[in-house]
C-alpha cells in the first residue's frame, strides 16, 4: 500500500480535524454559560473569562485531536488489513515500522497545526468575546491594514478618524506592531490585544510615541508591565477609554 501522507489519506475518506470557529465557539458558550454573567459582568470580568476560555479551547481541541487520530489510525489498520499487509499480530512491528516516517510526518504536522492554531485561537477567542458585549463596530475594514474593530463605525472613520477607537488582536507581537503604526496613525489610538509576555520596555516607549496601547489580561500586566503607563488590562480599557467614547459618540448622535 502507497501512502505518502497520512492527513491527506485520511482527508480523501472526509477525516478531518474539527474546525477552529467551531472549538472555539464551544469553549466560548461553556464559560459563558459557566457563569451566566449579564454583559456588565463579563466586562469587569473580561481578563479572566479570556484567559479561562482560551484554556477550555485549547482542552477541547486537545480532546478533538484525539478522536481524529483515533479515526485516522483506524481508517489506515482496515486499508492494511485489506491490502494483505497486515494479516497476523506476530507482524505487526515490522508492518508498522515500514511506515515510520508516514507517522512521523503526521505527528509533525499536528504538532505544527497545534502551534498555528494556537496563534490564530487568541485572536478568534478574543474577538468572539469582544462581540458578546454589543459595542458598535465594522470588522476587517481596510485603513492600510485590517485592524479587527474599527469603532463606532468606518463611515465615522471617513468623517473624523482622529474621533475612532481602532483595536485589534495578536497573540505575540516580536515586531508585528511596527506593520499596524500606519492603521492608527489617524485614529484617536490604537489598542492592540495580546497576552505576550515578552515585550521591551524600548518597545513599548516606540508604541506610546505612535499613541499604541497594549491591552492584555490584569494578571499579565501585574507581572509584566506594572508600572507601563500605556499597558492596560481589559477592564481599564473598557471602563477609561472605551465607555466614556460610547458615552461622547451617543451625545454626538454619532450612535
Amino acid at each position: 500500500m502507497k501512502i505518502e501522507n497520512l492527513i491527506e489519506f485520511a482527508e480523501e475518506r472526509n477525516i478531518k480535524l474539527e474546525i477552529q470557529e467551531k472549538i472555539v465557539n464551544e469553549a466560548r458558550d461553556l464559560i459563558k454559560g459557566k457563569y451566566n454573567y449579564s454583559l456588565d459582568k463579563i466586562k469587569e470580568n473580561f481578563d479572566a473569562l479570556l484567559e479561562e476560555t482560551e484554556k477550555e479551547a485549547y482542552r477541547l481541541y486537545l480532546n478533538y485531536e484525539q478522536l481524529y487520530g483515533e479515526k485516522v489510525f483506524d481508517i489506515f489498520i482496515k486499508e492494511l488489513i485489506k491490502s494483505g499487509e497486515f494479516n497476523n499480530l506476530e507482524n505487526t512491528g515490522k508492518v508498522l515500522g515500514k511506515y515510520f516516517k508516514l507517522f512521523d510526518k503526521f505527528y509533525l504536522s499536528l504538532a505544527q497545526s497545534r502551534k498555528t492554531r494556537a496563534g490564530k485561537g487568541f485572536e478568534k477567542i478574543h474577538n468572539s468575546l469582544f462581540k458578546i458585549l454589543n459595542y458598535p463596530f465594522d470588522e476587517q475594514v481596510v485603513i492600510n491594514g485590517k485592524p479587527d474593530f474599527l469603532m463606532p463605525s468606518a463611515k465615522h472613520y471617513n468623517k473624523n478618524p482622529m474621533d475612532c477607537v481602532i483595536f485589534t488582536a495578536k497573540r505575540t507581537l516580536r515586531e508585528r506592531w511596527r506593520q499596524i503604526v500606519t492603521e492608527g496613525t489617524r485614529g484617536l489610538g490604537f489598542y492592540l490585544a495580546t497576552i505576550d509576555e515578552n515585550i521591551s520596555t524600548a518597545q513599548l516607549k516606540e508604541m506610546l510615541d505612535h499613541r499604541i496601547y497594549l491591552v492584555c489580561p490584569e494578571n499579565i500586566k501585574k507581572k509584566n508591565y506594572r508600572d507601563q503607563i500605556n499597558v492596560l488590562s481589559f477592564r481599564q480599557f473598557f471602563k477609561d477609554h472605551l465607555d466614556p467614547k460610547i458615552k461622547s459618540w451617543k451625545r454626538n448622535k454619532i450612535i
